[in-house]
């Protein structure tokens, strides 16, 4: 059987063991739209704010949304599943069959960053037919953003899955970065109404500079090469920290 079928196969595996975790999907795909439909449901949020340079605050949430999904699926989700497989010795006896790990591990990735992109879809149309969200003014840079931001969240929890000799001990450094995620992603305070000081800082994160090139991409300007920059830093230093430090055993 040659590899490309063996990849083909092992993605179609992995596709029907996801749609049975109704927990992961409603995390991923439903719980950020959730949260939008909320929050958009709060008079105060469809009115105007200075804050948030004039537009609304469901205006500001919508990339906060996008955002959400893209780390439930990267730091919750996928490390889970990773190191359950290495616990449960899946991998090691991959390793005498045609079906090689990298192979897992791909397939693994292919699905959450799908899923967390499907997820940015649901947002920004919950955002536009409940709220009247102005979809993003620059399309092509708002797409490039996203699948750096994408990139970044899987290439984070690759280090986590890397790090991790167990599922509680993956659970366990996830909460440890999930909540740091969230707040530079904006989800208590949107990153355009954090003090400039603060904005800066959290421009060097992943989330903080994937949220401020979102904005960017969303308010019709191309986002900055800086965030962008900042995206792809991270995206490589993550990926090579995640190769060096991965077991398959």
């Amino acid at each position: 059987m040659s590899t490309a079928l063996v990849n083909t196969a092992v993605l179609k595996s992995e596709m029907r063991l996801f749609r049975r975790e109704p927990g992961s999907l409603f995390w991923i795909l439903g719980f950020p739209t959730l949260l939008l439909v909320i929050l958009g449901s709060i008079p105060s949020f469809r009115e105007a704010d200075p804050a948030f340079g004039g537009l609304r605050p469901v205006d500001g949430y919508v990339p906060v949304s996008v955002l959400l999904g893209l780390i439930m699926a990267g730091i919750q989700a996928m490390p889970q599943t990773l190191t359950g497989y290495r616990e449960r010795g899946i991998l090691r006896r991959m390793s005498t069959t045609p079906v090689r790990p990298a192979a897992l591990l791909s397939a693994q990735m292919l699905l959450y960053g799908g899923a967390a992109l499907v997820s940015a879809m649901l947002a920004l149309g919950a955002g536009r037919l409940a709220f009247d969200v102005r979809l993003p003014r620059q399309g092509f840079g708002y797409a490039l953003a996203l699948l750096l931001a994408v990139l970044a969240a899987l290439a984070l929890g690759s280090v986590i899955s890397a790090l991790s000799r167990s599922t509680k001990i993956a659970g366990a450094i996830g909460s440890v970065v999930f909540f740091p995620a969230m707040f530079s992603a904006g989800v208590w305070m949107p990153v355009q109404t954090m003090p400039d000081v603060l904005a800066r800082c959290v421009g060097f994160t992943p989330f903080g500079a994937a949220a401020e090139a979102l904005n960017q991409a969303a308010a019709g300007d191309w986002p900055g090469w800086d965030h962008l920059g900042v995206l792809v830093a991270w995206t490589v230093l993550l990926t090579a920290g995640a190769s060096r430090w991965f077991r398959w055993e």
